[in-house]
């Protein structure tokens, strides 16, 4: 597992904790019960709910660990930002260079990302390249299609 730092909001948080919660007390007794029932079955080398049991069970255990390890690394960050610069939880108007329209992003740690909702990774290329900025900034974007200017118009 990774041993850096897991960027997440109070939400998120509470979130994951919900989530682990809910496999290890609730869906483990499922899991089990489903192993246990499949057995009765008999024959397990040709017993497809067996096999199925088993593998949600792998699946399960493979998420609890990994919920185990993003809390361990886990950082609340606040949604409210200095307003000085661009930091984690920041909501930040940028424009695109020879783009008429600003648009608006917040910047949040990877387990939270979602372009559909304008959430920015930390960790993508826009995200990287905008921590820090201040209102009136301009960077550059390394895109798949090249380079891509941006200037901060605002940071709420």
């Amino acid at each position: 597992m990774s041993p850096t730092v897991e960027y997440l909001t109070k939400e998120k948080l509470a979130e994951l904790e919900k989530e682990l919660a809910q496999a290890k007390n609730v869906t483990r007794k499922e899991i089990a019960e489903a192993l246990e029932f499949a057995k009765s079955l008999g024959d397990l080398s040709e017993n497809a709910e067996y096999h199925q049991a088993r593998e949600n069970q792998g699946l399960l255990e493979d998420r609890i660990l990994e919920i185990e390890d993003i809390l361990k690394r886990a950082v609340v960050v606040s949604d409210k930002s200095s307003g000085q610069a661009v930091s984690m939880g920041s909501t930040v108007t940028i424009l695109k260079e020879g783009d008429k329209e600003s648009r608006t992003c917040k910047v949040v740690g990877s387990e939270e990302a979602d372009v559909v909702t304008a959430q920015v990774s930390n960790e993508c290329p826009l995200g990287m390249a905008i921590l820090g900025r201040k209102v009136g900034e301009s960077f550059t974007v390394l895109a798949p299609k090249g380079k891509v200017n941006y200037k901060v118009v605002a940071i709420k």
